[in-house]
């Protein structure tokens, strides 16, 4: 049998905008699987926007990153983007979680080579 293997962690495909799925606001699909069935933070995130640290030039560490589970966190993008962010799940190269949009959380997931830098609260 010949499978073709499909790496969910670095397919762009897969990392994008929205984590593979569109979600409706304070949901999480399949949230009853999942520890405590996680959804969405119920308040906004701080209203200010932290200062930066130094730039890694390499990815973030997926270890660094889990220490801000289920957390407020500023997140850089090498793209020049950023925002405020709530990761509940690390995996090898992607973090999963909740990005804030400016009126709600929005599910999102990006892989942790897009970013540049990050702290969390």
């Amino acid at each position: 049998m010949n499978f073709n293997h499909i790496d969910y962690y670095s397919d762009p495909r897969f990392l994008g905008p929205q984590f593979p799925f569109p979600s409706p606001p304070g949901s999480f699909p399949g949230s009853p699987g999942l520890p405590g069935g996680q959804q969405a933070p119920t308040a906004p995130p701080p209203a200010f926007i932290p200062q930066q640290q130094v730039a890694t030039p390499f990815a973030v560490d997926p270890g660094a990153i889990s220490l801000c589970l289920f957390r407020n966190t500023y997140i850089w993008l090498r793209n020049g983007a950023s925002f405020w962010y709530f990761p509940i799940f690390v995996g090898r190269r992607s973090v999963a979680g909740f990005r804030w949009n400016g009126r709600f959380w929005t599910i999102f997931g990006i892989d942790t080579r897009r970013i540049v830098s990050f702290t969390c609260f």
